[in-house]
């Protein structure tokens, strides 16, 4: 039985059992890949938090 890993920029990656499901899978945006293959590394930028910052503490009583 052959494993044919696919890989699709949406769904992520799978195995297809069959050469006709790869085949059909491949119709539908899927690529074969190999696991020996170097995946390409693509840098994202880090998240940043837009969130205003509140604060929740009460400003300290003066005492005398």
């Amino acid at each position: 039985m052959p494993v044919i890993y696919m890989k699709h920029e949406l769904h992520g990656a799978k195995v297809a059992n069959m050469e006709a499901e790869a085949v059909a899978d491949e119709k539908n945006g899927w690529v074969r890949y190999t696991l020996d293959t170097p995946s390409e590394v693509v840098e994202e930028a880090a998240p940043v938090n837009a969130l205003e910052v509140k604060s929740r503490r009460k400003p300290a009583e003066k005492t005398a």
